[in-house]
């Protein structure tokens, strides 16, 4: 009886060390499947965040690199742009042929206007002479920051033809000079409106077609001077050419005549400085060549 008793109790004893073996097992796999999942997630939400701080990090970097990429175009851009816009286009042929023949009349027409002013025996012819001194001298400087705009160098000196008038002109005196001088004025005047009426109307760049068409009337201008001033060059007044006889012959109506005619000579002189004081105002409105 006391040995059944005894095995009972060592029966009861071993389950019950079973039991806590058991529990205890069952702890220790519950422990390591939490820390497995604690360490797991703690490991996810470390690298989740780590990530997020990278991704956080590259977001604003690359989007700044980017930014600051475009702004960096950007700027090259409007760069490239405005040297673009500075650069001046080229020049057609016949445009830059005009500019260098109009630098050159304009050349010749100072020179042999100072040769005029000096030499000259009449002083309509002298007065012409510096008219075109003025004028040229005005037209030459505004051709000259034209031609500097487009790249175009324009000459230093005379052409050979405009050397060889000078030389012959200044061989010249008196009466002979003012004809020589006027006559060429003329043919000069003559080609210089046909020429600029031409690129006027036919001129490629706007600057150089904006500077024929308003040099153009003063030309004409010039045109009309020189063909009047020729005139009176070849064909003088012959009031004061009356023979002292015919003057005499009779006192009265001859002294009449005289004076009549002496007014009328100092009315005419006085009409035309008057007129040449118009239209040296006149061509300073319209711009002078």
């Amino acid at each position: 009886m006391s040995h059944r008793i005894s095995s009972r109790t060592a029966l009861a004893a071993a389950l019950i060390s079973l039991g806590f073996a058991v529990s205890a097992v069952a702890q220790t796999s519950g422990g390591t499947g939490s820390t497995g999942s604690s360490a797991t997630s703690s490991s996810k939400g470390m690298t989740q965040g780590a990530g997020g701080t990278t991704g956080s990090r590259s977001g604003p970097t690359g989007a700044s690199a980017t930014g600051s990429s475009s702004g960096s175009m950007g700027t090259s851009g409007s760069m490239a742009g405005s040297a673009s816009a500075s650069a001046s286009p080229s020049l057609a042929s016949a445009d830059k042929s005009f500019i260098l023949k109009a630098a050159e009349g304009g050349m010749a027409e100072v020179e042999l206007g100072r040769l005029a002013a000096q030499k000259g025996s009449s002083e309509q012819v002298k007065q012409f002479g510096q008219r075109m001194v003025d004028d040229h001298s005005k037209a030459n400087d505004q051709l000259k920051q034209i031609a500097s705009s487009k790249g175009v160098s324009l000459p230093s000196d005379l052409a050979a033809k405009d050397k060889r008038e000078r030389d012959r002109l200044s061989k010249l005196s008196g009466a002979q000079f003012d004809k020589a001088y006027m006559d060429h004025m003329v043919a000069d005047h003559k080609k210089d409106v046909n020429d600029f009426k031409s690129e006027a109307s036919k001129a490629k760049d706007p600057d150089v077609k904006s500077f024929a068409s308003s040099t153009l009337p003063t030309l004409q201008e010039h045109l009309q001077l020189a063909q009047s001033t020729d005139q009176a060059v070849k064909h003088p007044s012959t009031a004061s050419s009356a023979s002292p006889s015919s003057a005499s012959s009779s006192s009265g109506p001859g002294a009449t005549a005289s004076s009549s005619n002496s007014g009328s000579s100092s009315s005419s002189g006085s009409m035309s400085g008057n007129m040449g004081a118009s239209n040296s105002s006149k061509a300073g409105n319209k711009g002078s060549y």
